[in-house]
């Protein structure tokens, strides 16, 4: 397993000395910020500069050639002005699912409103919905259901923080505060991030019905 702690302090310093003066802040997120990696997780970092041009796209992916596992280097790279038009409701999971390493994503982003919330699951369940359904009439691809999946797990997220006014981070908390009809998503996800198979065809329907479910019962 990678050390996380050692990965980001090698990770900040190329940073700072790539942009030096520019990093308005620096995140952690996705499997390694909740405790939840595997040896083959991303390592999901945050990353808002003072602005963003493609040669500074071209500057950090450089920089990470540096860095040891390249391989696993996921997450977003923005700047603070690109971040106030971004429509508001994709920054709900960003928001919420980055531990800070610098700085204050929230000062950095607009107010998400309740509204937003409801757009972002909105726009979540009919996402996985037509995909869903494609897959399994033409895709028909584990990987995808995999994908489709951890979309899941990120809706069960807002929905929850809607009820609850909590945002759980934690798959085993997730499972527990859940509302029923969730709670089949949050367990089948589970097992495919501990390397259990998923049966195609069983996965698919399940997911299936609950965003028809969702999309219809929302409000």
């Amino acid at each position: 397993m990678i050390d996380i702690h050692n990965w980001t302090e090698q990770f900040v310093s190329a940073l700072d000395n790539t942009f030096p003066g520019r990093v308005r802040f620096i995140g952690l997120q996705g499997s390694y910020s909740r405790g939840e990696a595997t040896d083959t997780s991303d390592i999901d970092m945050v990353v808002i500069l003072d602005e963003l041009g493609y040669d500074d796209v071209r500057r950090y992916s450089d920089m990470l050639d540096t860095l040891p596992h390249r391989e696993l280097a996921c997450g977003f790279l923005s700047c603070k002005a690109d971040l106030s038009c971004w429509d508001v409701p994709d920054l709900f999971q960003l928001y919420h699912d980055t531990v800070p390493i610098r700085g204050d994503l929230g000062s950095l982003i607009p107010p998400i409103t309740d509204g937003d919330i409801l757009r972002a699951i909105k726009a979540g369940l009919c996402s996985i919905y037509h995909i869903c359904v494609h897959n399994s009439v033409y895709g028909k691809k584990e990987s995808t259901l995999r994908g489709l999946y951890k979309s899941a797990s990120f809706v069960v997220q807002a929905i929850v923080y809607r009820q609850r006014g909590e945002f759980v981070r934690q798959l085993s908390d997730l499972l527990e505060k859940a509302d029923e009809p969730e709670k089949p998503i949050i367990r089948a996800f589970m097992d495919m991030k501990s390397g259990k198979g998923a049966e195609f065809a069983a996965c698919s329907e399940t997911l299936f019905k609950w965003a028809h479910y969702r999309i219809n019962s929302l409000e």
